[in-house]
């Protein structure tokens, strides 16, 4: 029996990519991974505001009782007032950061929702951007969107941090700001695609931990739903 895997995007360039890159391969595990922007229909995403995401969760775990939902959006865009997201030490490692918004998120929702329900909720954060995964393989992603003369410049950007996932969140150094400083008129949605595919999961998996933890949760998926049935 196959089981849905609600997703809630961001963006754009995130419904895509797990259209491209995660559905095909997750489908062979028994998971039908199903994303969608946050908020209403038509919606095109960004400003991901509370409230939004509470609705989508709420929907989406009380109409469909077999049904996982999960989070795919960035660190780097959430509003300070979001659950978890009021820390202002630079020095606080990635992980830290993450959780905290992910076990702040839960707390809220559950609370909202209902303890049963949300036992099938997989929290996820980007850390700091979805861009940062292209930075997993420079090469690749240059050649994926037909640039690779900026080859060495990705690289220096990519060879100055402990992982693609440490590349900085500000208005200024966050990944995709990097890469629009690069490469004018950078379109996300199909650009990002695009370098994502050549760069591959594998290769994001090895250099991204906090990304493959996800994964590795949703692949977990298949066992407890299996025991289910």
């Amino acid at each position: 029996m196959m089981i849905r895997v609600h997703i809630i995007c961001e963006g754009q360039t995130e419904e895509m990519f797990v259209k491209e890159l995660l559905v095909p391969i997750f489908l062979a595990k028994g998971l039908l991974l199903v994303p969608a922007l946050v908020g209403r229909p038509g919606h095109k995403g960004g400003n991901f505001k509370f409230d939004r995401l509470q609705a989508d969760v709420k929907n989406r775990l009380l109409n469909e009782k077999t049904a996982y939902c999960t989070t795919f959006f960035d660190y780097y865009g959430l509003p300070q007032s979001f659950p978890g997201k009021d820390i202002h030490d630079s020095q606080v490692d990635i992980v830290t950061k993450a959780t905290r918004v992910q076990d702040a998120m839960t707390t809220k929702l559950t609370r909202l929702i209902s303890d049963d329900a949300m036992r099938r909720f997989i929290p996820f954060v980007q850390m700091y951007e979805f861009e940062a995964l292209l930075f997993s393989d420079p090469l690749a992603f240059a050649r994926g969107i037909s640039n690779e003369h900026l080859s060495q410049n990705l690289i220096d950007i990519a060879e100055q941090f402990d992982s693609p996932e440490h590349i900085n969140n500000s208005p200024q150094t966050s990944p995709s700001k990097r890469i629009e400083s690069l490469i004018r008129g950078y379109e996300k949605p199909l650009m990002g695609t695009l370098g994502a595919l050549e760069v591959g999961l594998d290769v994001m998996r090895q250099k991204c931990e906090l990304f493959d933890n996800w994964l590795k949760q949703l692949e977990s998926i298949t066992v407890v739903g299996s025991s289910n049935t």
